[in-house]
C-alpha cells in the first residue's frame, strides 16, 4: 500500500510538472506566477539586434559603395577604351596588335600619372611594390596556318620586369619599355598580366560620424589570348583589403563620443543574448530531465518505453534556433566592436554573422505566434509536409539533374545560358518560375539545324514537365499537409502516450483569480484546448 501510494504521489508530481511545462508563457504565469523572462527578453532582444544590424548595415554600405565606385574609376583610369559596360564576365576586348601594345602601354603611362590624374585620394604603396608585367608564352614553336602546319612546345615560360613608382620618369624605365620585352610573339603569347597595388583613405565616414578606412587596392589587369581566337579579352580584377589607418587626427568632430555609445549599445546586445543564452540552455536542460523522469516513471509502472515522438516533444526546437542565434549575435557584435574600434575589418564574417543571426530572431517569432490556434497551422503544416517534400525534391533533383547535364553538354556551345553548370541550374531554376521563358527559346543559336530542333524538344519537356507535373505534385503535398492539419485541430490530434497520460490531469489548483497579467496575455486559451499539446 506505502509502495503504491508513493507512486500515486510520484505519478501526481509528474503529471503536474508536464501539464505546466506545455504550458505557453501567459498560462505559466496564470499558474504559477512564474514572470515570462525568456518571452520579454526576446522581444527586447528583437529591437535590439534589428537595431545594431541597421546601423552595421548603414556602416557596411558605406564601405561597399566606396569600393565598388573605386573599382569602376580603376577601370576608366588604366583600361584604354573602355566604354563604362564590362562586356561579359570580361572588362573589354582587343583585336589587333597595335591595340594589344597600345593598351600595355596605356596602363604603365596612366599608373605613371596617377597623382596628376585621378580625382580619388589614392596613392602608390611605398613598401618596395610597383607596378609588375608578367607575360606567359609557350616556350618555343612555329606555326603555318596557310600550310595547316603546326610545331610548338606546350611547356611554358613566364617572364616578368618591374616598375618602381620613383623611377617612372627615368632613363632607367625608358631603357627597359624600350627592352626585347615588349616585344610579343602573338602566336606564342598566352596572356599578360599587370599587377600594381594603390592606397586609398575613405573620407565619407566621416559625413556619417564614423572614423574613416584605410584601403589596399591590390589591381590586377590580364590579357587573356588562351583561345588564340584573334581576340585579346581583357580582364580587370581588384581586390580590395581594408587596413587600420596608422596615424590620424580629426578635428571639429563627435567621432569619439559617437564610437564610444555605438560600442555600449553593442555591449549591451552582448549581455542581453548571453542572458537569452543562460536562460534557453537551462530551459533545455531541465526539459531533458524531465524527459528522463517521464521515461523511467513509464518504464516503472507500464512496464514499455515511451516512442520517439513522445521524446521528441521534450525537445524545444525553438529553444536551440534561440541558442544559435545567441551565439552568432555574440560572436558577431564582438567582430563588430573591434570593426568600429578599427582593430579588424572582417566586414564579410560580421555580416554573415549578424544577419544570419537577425534572420533566426525574426524566424523564432513565429513560436509566439504559434500559441494562437489560426497562427500554428503554418507551424504544423510545415513540420508535416517536411519529411515528404525531402523526399519528393530527392526524386525531382535526379531528373533535374540529368536536365542540368544534358543542357550544358548539348547547348552549352550555341547558348550563353548553357555555358556552364551553375549558369544552366540558375536558368532551369528560372525556367520553373516562370522567368525569362521567351528569351531562352530565342537566344538559341540556329547554326545547327539538329541542335536547334533538339532544344525545342529539351525545353519544352522540361517545362511541361516541372511547371505542370512536378511543381503541383510538390504544391499538392503541401496542400495535403495543411488539410490533416485542420482536420486534426477539428476532430483531434492523434493520441500518443504523452497525451493518454496527461489526459485525467485536470490541472487542479493551477486557475488564479484575474489579474491585470490576464490582459497582456492575448494568447490565452480556452479550457476546452488546455488538454492539446501543440508542437513545441
Amino acid at each position: 500500500m506505502m509502495a503504491q501510494s508513493d507512486l500515486d504521489l510520484k505519478e501526481a508530481a509528474l503529471k503536474e510538472d508536464l501539464k505546466f511545462y506545455f504550458m505557453n508563457p501567459c498560462e505559466k504565469y496564470r499558474a504559477r506566477r512564474q514572470i515570462p523572462w525568456k518571452l520579454a527578453l526576446q522581444i527586447l532582444k528583437i529591437l535590439m539586434v534589428t537595431t545594431q544590424l541597421i546601423f552595421f548595415g548603414l556602416s557596411n554600405q558605406l564601405v561597399v559603395s566606396f569600393k565598388e565606385e573605386n573599382t569602376i574609376a580603376f577601370k576608366h583610369l588604366f583600361l584604354k577604351g573602355y566604354s563604362g559596360v564590362d562586356e561579359d564576365d570580361y572588362s573589354c576586348s582587343i583585336y589587333t596588335q597595335q591595340d594589344a601594345y597600345d593598351s600595355i602601354f596605356y596602363v604603365i603611362n596612366q599608373y605613371k600619372q596617377l597623382k596628376n590624374i585621378s580625382l580619388g585620394t589614392l596613392g602608390y604603396e611605398h613598401e618596395g611594390s610597383g607596378l609588375k608585367i608578367c607575360k606567359q608564352q609557350y616556350k618555343k614553336g612555329t606555326m603555318l596556318p596557310s600550310n595547316d602546319t603546326l610545331s610548338i612546345d606546350v611547356s611554358t615560360e613566364t617572364e616578368c620586369i618591374f616598375f618602381k613608382p620613383q623611377e617612372l620618369a627615368g632613363k632607367k624605365a625608358e631603357l627597359k619599355l624600350n627592352s626585347s620585352f615588349f616585344n610579343l610573339e602573338f602566336y606564342r603569347l598566352i596572356q599578360v598580366e599587370i599587377s600594381f597595388k594603390l592606397k586609398g583613405i575613405a573620407l565619407q565616414t566621416i559625413r556619417a560620424r564614423e572614423l574613416p578606412d584605410c584601403y589596399a587596392f591590390q589591381n590586377t589587369i590580364t590579357f587573356n589570348n588562351r583561345a588564340h581566337s584573334g581576340k585579346i579579352k581583357i580582364y580587370f580584377d581588384s581586390d580590395t583589403d581594408i587596413q587600420e589607418c596608422k596615424d590620424w587626427h580629426i578635428f571639429g568632430s563627435v567621432l569619439q563620443k559617437n564610437t564610444q555609445y555605438i560600442l555600449a549599445f553593442d555591449g549591451f546586445v552582448i549581455l542581453s543574448c548571453f542572458a537569452s543564452l543562460i536562460l534557453c540552455t537551462r530551459s533545455i536542460v531541465l526539459a531533458l530531465r524531465l524527459q528522463k523522469r517521464f521515461v523511467n516513471f513509464f518504464l516503472e509502472k507500464y512496464k514499455r518505453h515511451v516512442c520517439h515522438a513522445d521524446r521528441l516533444e521534450f525537445i524545444n526546437g525553438w529553444y536551440v534556433l534561440v541558442i544559435i542565434s545567441d551565439v552568432m549575435t555574440i560572436i558577431g557584435s564582438i567582430l563588430k566592436m573591434e570593426i568600429k574600434a578599427k582593430n579588424l575589418t572582417s566586414y564579410d564574417v560580421c555580416s554573415i554573422l549578424l544577419g544570419t543571426s537577425t534572420l533566426f530572431v525574426w524566424v523564432g517569432v513565429i513560436r509566439y505566434l504559434g500559441y494562437f490556434q489560426t497562427y500554428n497551422v503554418l507551424i504544423l503544416t510545415m513540420q508535416a509536409s517536411l519529411p515528404k517534400v525531402l523526399r519528393f525534391c530527392c526524386c525531382a533533383g535526379m531528373i533535374y539533374l540529368g536536365y542540368t547535364f544534358c543542357g550544358w553538354i548539348v547547348l552549352g556551345p550555341y547558348h550563353e545560358k548553357f555555358e556552364d553548370l551553375n549558369t544552366v541550374a540558375e536558368c532551369l531554376f528560372s525556367l520553373v518560375n516562370g522567368d525569362d521563358m521567351f528569351a531562352t527559346f530565342a537566344q538559341i543559336q540556329q547554326k545547327s539545324t539538329l541542335v536547334w530542333m533538339f532544344s525545342r524538344l529539351y525545353l519544352y519537356s522540361f517545362i511541361s514537365l516541372f511547371i505542370y507535373m512536378i511543381l503541383s505534385l510538390f504544391i499538392a503535398l503541401i496542400t495535403d499537409s495543411y488539410d490533416t492539419i485542420k482536420k486534426y485541430q477539428q476532430s483531434g490530434f492523434p493520441v500518443t502516450d504523452l497525451h493518454e497520460f496527461l489526459k485525467d490531469h485536470g490541472g487542479v489548483g493551477y486557475r488564479k483569480e484575474q489579474t491585470p497579467m490576464q490582459l497582456i496575455c492575448c494568447c490565452r486559451r480556452q479550457q476546452s484546448d488546455d488538454n492539446l499539446i501543440l508542437i513545441n
